[in-house]
């Protein structure tokens, strides 16, 4: 079983239709053939008043959000999320596999929204206080496949934003990764088996990985 000095911080990212939920079965899949212990959240939520905000953020409304309203809420909700879940888990020794975490905002508020970047940066530093996930994935879809994927279910306000907010939202995410080592780029638009398969080789080699290097500590 792992120790405190394996656990790991894993955040999964993409965009509306990109399949995260289903490939972090995947991880989970991972984790238990290894006896590791693991704690599956998301974002906004993850707590009981972090789940609140996340409601606040996505139900559609009549009012005009504002985009740094929003971006606050958010930050807000990840605040309860890294003090009460997050943080306390790691130190447990479980690991964390959550679905999205800071390069969200990012990538919607951020990059979508144009809100600031030195903006996000200091809410980063406040909320966070130096946590950082340790490997990320992000699932990269066109968002003409997005968009049919989940033509079908009910949208959130988030979903009903246009064709050029989630174009910018997938140019951002993609700007990150070329920034960041920690974030690996899934081709989500390939069949579902040739995207678990990579997803499995990927997150493998980075726990068989972990493992070693917490041994040897």
């Amino acid at each position: 079983m792992a120790t405190p000095k394996q656990a790991r911080f894993v955040t999964v990212e993409g965009s509306e239709g990109a399949g995260k939920s289903t490939n972090i079965q995947v991880l989970n899949e991972v984790l238990d053939a290894r006896n590791i212990p693991y704690h599956n959240t998301r974002e906004p939520g993850g707590t009981s008043l972090a789940e609140d905000l996340r409601e606040i953020v996505l139900q559609p409304r009549d009012e005009e959000v504002d985009d740094l309203t929003e971006l606050l809420l958010i930050f807000a909700a990840r605040r309860q999320h890294v003090k009460n879940i997050i943080q306390p888990r790691l130190a447990n020794g479980e690991w964390v596999v959550c679905d999205r975490f800071t390069d969200a905002s990012y990538a919607y508020q951020g990059a979508a929204r144009g809100l600031d970047r030195g903006i996000i940066d200091t809410l980063r530093d406040w909320v966070q206080e130096g946590l950082e996930p340790d490997l990320t994935l992000y699932f990269d879809v066109s968002p003409e496949i997005g968009a049919e994927r989940i033509a079908n279910r009910e949208h959130d306000r988030l979903e009903r934003e246009q064709y050029e907010f989630f174009k910018a939202v997938r140019e951002g995410y993609l700007d990150l990764a070329r920034e960041q080592p920690r974030i690996n780029i899934i081709d989500a638009s390939a069949e579902l088996d040739a995207v678990q398969a990579s997803v499995r080789t990927l997150f493998e080699r980075y726990v068989d990985s972990a493992l070693v290097q917490g041994s040897g500590s």
